[in-house]
């Protein structure tokens, strides 16, 4: 009977010990490079690179995009929602200059699926992206307009509300 109250007290005062602070040492590492030099990446003043997504709540993550004027832009479009493209499809579209956003959503709902919901053969847009459902993504890459505000939506039906934003050229 002793034993087992000695083992106890004995495995009570490891337990208090191992719970108290104790400071770890920290070992720096040092990182070895074989064999190469490091490499940069080189900043292209005429080229931009923009990251935009969309959501099952309806929304963009952006309302507002920079760019400079004849720029290169590549556009990575991504849905991060879960729902399909023909209930919650989303894709951008940046409108010409004076392209009323009500008129043209109501010309894309008609325009339908068949035509990826661009009306009139794009006629309005300066650039558009596929339409895509949650988990897809798409890549454009055009040439920047010149200097002004643009507007950006999403021409799903019912969506160009909600989601839209400028496309702001400097």
């Amino acid at each position: 009977m002793k034993f087992k109250l000695y083992l106890f007290a004995l495995l009570a005062a490891a337990l208090m010990v191992s719970c108290g602070d104790s400071k770890e040492e920290k070992k720096e590492e040092n990182a070895i490079t074989i064999g190469g030099k490091k490499e940069t990446k080189k900043k292209d003043a005429n080229s931009v690179t923009i990251g935009l997504t969309g959501n099952d709540l309806m929304k963009y993550d952006k309302s507002e995009i920079r760019v400079k004027a004849g720029q290169k832009v590549t556009l990575n479009f991504r849905h991060v929602g879960k729902m399909d493209k023909l209930v919650m499809g989303h894709n951008f579209v940046l409108l010409k200059p004076g392209t009323d956003i009500t008129e043209f959503a109501i010309k894309a709902s008609e325009a339908g699926e068949a035509e990826d919901w661009i009306p009139e053969d794009g006629a309005n847009v300066i650039v558009h992206t596929e339409m895509i459902g949650g988990g897809q993504s798409t890549s454009i890459t055009f040439d920047a307009p010149e200097a002004g505000t643009y507007d950006f939506i999403c021409s799903f039906p019912g969506h160009a509300a909600l989601m839209k934003g400028k496309f702001i050229v400097e």
